[in-house]
């Protein structure tokens, strides 16, 4: 099968985050089992030429220009981009969109619409009601005309679910796909000395100021183990930065943005990975490092908390700074914790987040929209 995956934007520093890796894994694996994958993309932040493959599939990416000032991923767009996808779109039996309420991952839907290639939306929670001043001019255009006439919706939760359902009915391609992780075997053993990484953008919504006060209180307590913060700024790098001023301790540090290919390495040197998000329906990070066999603390509103919490996989907490930092501290005090979360995750990643079963999913959908 011919198959065409569209997102909006790949840069050298992963700043797209989970969507980006989502594709990454979901076009390997198919290709794996023989389809003709190819990726359609914006670019952003390449010094010379963007890339030409994402994790093995052919790439064509396209710079990304901003056309509305101040309106972030969403202002975005590639005149050349759109024209490449009325090309890619007549190739393809089937086109997956990786939706978000943007300027390239919108037209492309609405193009595979215009020229009947059959059309698959993933929004991974992108696509909610919201407050944000592009929202509705953009769901009255598109958003709305694209998820009623799209052979399929894949949505990861039923509360990513409830929030497509405030915007269009529900139609009967939609279903729940959750996403899937490469197993990583054997697994890196622990570092000697525990390290704690948040792994993810800096926004305001994953809260990287909590992790970095709540890893600043322990030092101070006189736990010994390294705090790390890896991802770009968009938006609290400020707040991140008076907090490990004021710690002045080399123990805790944000390191910046970190290239996709670079995960698998940096999360072999952690010991344990906190993600203090709010209403995150499924973090990547998460299950990378579940899959890397490193215990996992996250918030209970968390699209993974149930499997986490079930398996014992770490810490599932409330959103209370308070409920944080006893989780970190007991991981980190407590002995054999941090080995035995770690064992933990990996089995559920195996178990219930396998990229084999994704896949699998996946031809189905796809057949079913083509038929």
């Amino acid at each position: 099968m011919r198959v065409l995956h569209v997102l909006t934007l790949v840069s050298p520093d992963g700043a797209f985050g989970g969507p980006v890796a989502v594709a990454t894994h979901q076009t390997s694996a198919l290709r794996a089992r023989g389809h003709d994958v190819r990726v359609l993309a914006g670019a952003r932040g390449y010094p010379g030429a963007p890339p030409t493959e994402l994790g093995g599939t052919p790439l064509r990416a396209h710079r990304l220009h901003g056309v509305l000032p101040g309106a972030g991923f969403s202002g975005l767009t590639s005149p050349a981009l759109l024209a490449d996808a009325r090309r890619a779109l007549r190739w393809a039996d089937v086109v997956h969109v990786h939706l978000a309420r943007d300027l390239v991952t919108l037209p492309v839907a609405r193009l595979a619409l215009a020229v009947g290639t059959p059309l698959v939306l993933q929004p991974h929670g992108m696509v909610v009601p919201s407050a944000h001043p592009l929202a509705g001019p953009l769901d009255a255009l598109a958003t709305r005309t694209v998820l009623r006439r799209a052979a399929a919706v894949l949505h990861l939760t039923p509360a990513e679910e409830a929030g497509l359902r405030a915007l269009v009915p529900a139609g009967p391609g939609w279903q729940r796909l959750t996403n899937g992780i490469p197993d990583v075997d054997p697994v890196p053993p622990l570092p000697a000395r525990p390290g704690v990484l948040f792994l993810g953008r800096l926004v305001a919504r994953k809260r990287p100021a909590l992790f970095a006060s709540t890893a600043a209180a322990l030092l101070g307590e006189g736990i010994d183990a390294d705090f790390a913060l890896v991802g770009p700024d968009e938006g609290e790098g400020p707040a991140v930065r008076r907090v490990v001023a004021a710690a002045a301790d080399p123990r805790l540090r944000w390191e910046g943005a970190l290239a996709p290919s670079a995960v698998a390495d940096r999360l072999a040197a952690a010991s344990l990975v906190v993600l203090p998000s709010v209403a995150e329906p499924f973090p990547v990070a998460v299950l990378e490092a579940m899959a890397a066999g490193r215990g996992v603390v996250v918030v209970d509103d968390c699209g993974l908390a149930p499997a986490i919490a079930a398996a014992g996989a770490g810490a599932v907490v409330g959103p209370d700074p308070a409920d944080l930092l006893d989780a970190v501290r007991d991981l980190l005090t407590r002995p054999g914790a941090l080995a035995a979360a770690g064992s933990a995750a990996w089995r559920t990643s195996h178990s219930q987040f396998s990229m084999a079963a994704v896949t699998t999913r996946l031809e189905t959908i796809y057949a079913t929209a083509v038929s």
